[in-house]
């Protein structure tokens, strides 16, 4: 056993010692990791092998959505560890979602709306549409996935959106997708998608207060734009 492995650290040092006795919040970025990661390589520790890997791709966000290859880059990471960390980030993402969800947060304008989906979306490689679903308060109380498409396109079905809708009884919703480029504009498939959209929503008597197309960090709102007649209603 190499003397560098974590087992022969001082016991103030090792990660898991150290959150036991202080909590998880006062480890570093490497240090988490390193816990996922159990064991090192060859002459390495498991916190080398973190702070190598933090060196690489620099922030877990980043780690999110990082391609395979550039993950087999790294000596040492097999798919068991690689598959580790990537079920991790996403409970937290999905904890995160649970949180808003159960806030029941309240939407009165497009950009609330955005900061509860643009964590989720904006550095996605392929396009995915997503429905929130609100109540009478205009209140999240559920986010559905629809359909994920290519890099390049989705398509997702007028059906499947409103039959979500009509299953959880959703009084209004706000349609969402994702440009993988990073520029949000929307093309013309989009606008005519969007207008066909709302013609169904009045025909069923669903709200959908607007359509949000993600970039990089920005996004396009069909409502603020008025290339469609959305308001986001105002119920208290």
């Amino acid at each position: 056993m190499k003397k560098n492995s974590i087992k022969y650290w001082p016991k103030d040092e090792k990660p898991r010692e150290k959150l036991l006795r202080d909590g998880e919040h006062t480890l570093s970025d490497a240090q988490l990791l390193a816990i996922l990661l159990r064991t090192g390589t060859k002459g390495e520790s498991a916190v080398d092998l973190a702070m190598e890997i933090m060196n690489k791709f620099k922030s877990f966000r980043n780690m999110s959505h990082i391609n395979l290859k550039k993950w087999e880059e790294i000596k040492g990471l097999g798919e068991a560890k690689i598959c580790q960390i990537k079920a991790a980030i996403e409970i937290g993402r999905r904890m995160q979602e649970q949180v808003l969800k159960e806030k029941r947060i309240k939407i009165k304008n497009p950009e609330d709306a955005v900061k509860f989906i643009l964590p989720r979306m904006r550095d996605l490689k392929f396009e995915i549409f997503k429905v929130l679903h609100l109540d009478a308060k205009n209140r999240i109380f559920e986010m559905s996935e629809i359909e994920q498409g290519t890099i390049n396109q989705a398509n997702p079905i007028i059906r499947n959106i409103f039959q979500k809708a009509i299953e959880n009884f959703s009084c209004c919703l706000i349609c969402v997708h994702n440009h993988p480029s990073g520029d949000p504009q929307p093309s013309q498939e989009d606008i005519e998608f969007t207008n066909q959209l709302k013609k169904s929503g009045e025909i069923l008597g669903i709200k959908v207060l607007d359509h949000i197309i993600i970039g990089d960090n920005s996004y396009y709102s069909f409502a603020s734009n008025r290339q469609s007649s959305f308001k986001v209603s105002s119920n208290e």
